[in-house]
């Protein structure tokens, strides 16, 4: 079950009665029921919860007492049921990490192997300090984060970028490589650190649940795409030559 929700199952059961979503994200944290790096802990908490009655509805673990106030549904029930199907939920959500996991690494040794035939000394870092591959070329140091995601069923690439992580690398060595994978080819959309904050400001790039940045690339016709038409990024797309 997703972190966030568990927590507030937890909170809510010991405390019998409904919450405002600030406070059983406090309680959570304060009993170690929820662990996050997130800067805002009580807005993921409240878009987790929302999400949840929405798309469960009466069969959903919460119900909605008050402006952003929660309690536990009357008809929760830890019964043999629904514990199975808390887990069927867990295994699905540690299998998509998994796969999520593999598609990543893939796409960091792609880049890796790319910056390595165009002359850059180039190094996947094994432990993790905010950047994914760390590269050198006439003396000059870059910090390479890399992103990968297939085409969706909408002909789209989605990526997410923790903000905590892009704020904290705040320079002009930093670039962001979105790996763009169809069944055919690997294409990659290259954005220096300047760009990536621009199109932030711009609301190209946008915020989710509370704590990410989510990019959507959109391949129409030649031409590729941030967010919306407004914003045509073909300039960057398999451009190595930005990176200096």
């Amino acid at each position: 079950m997703n972190k966030f929700k568990h927590s507030a199952i937890e909170v809510l059961k010991v405390e019998k009665k409904p919450l405002h979503y600030k406070e059983i994200t406090r309680l959570a944290l304060e009993r170690g029921l929820l662990e996050t790096e997130g800067a805002t802990p009580d807005s993921s908490m409240n878009s987790q919860i929302i999400t949840d009655i929405k798309h469960k509805g009466m069969s959903s673990d919460f119900v909605k007492i008050g402006p952003s106030t929660y309690g536990l549904n009357p008809n929760y029930r830890t019964e043999p049921k629904k514990i199975i199907e808390e887990i069927k939920e867990i295994e699905e959500e540690e299998k998509r990490k998994v796969e999520s996991g593999y598609v990543g690494k893939g796409g960091e040794f792609l880049v890796c192997s790319e910056l390595l035939f165009r002359g850059y000394n180039a190094s996947i870092m094994s432990v993790d300090v905010g950047m994914d591959i760390i590269a050198t070329k006439e003396s000059k140091l870059f910090g390479i984060q890399v992103k990968t995601s297939n085409l969706n069923q909408y002909n789209t690439y989605n990526f997410d970028v923790r903000k905590v992580s892009f704020e904290r690398h705040d320079s002009g060595g930093v670039y962001y490589i979105f790996v763009l994978r169809s069944e055919n080819n690997s294409q990659f959309l290259i954005l220096p650190y300047n760009e990536m904050a621009k199109k932030v400001h711009e609301k190209a790039i946008k915020v989710v649940v509370g704590d990410k940045y989510r990019l959507k690339i959109d391949i129409r016709d030649g031409k590729v795409y941030l967010g919306n038409r407004e914003h045509e990024m073909g300039y960057y797309l398999n451009n190595w030559e930005v990176i200096k």
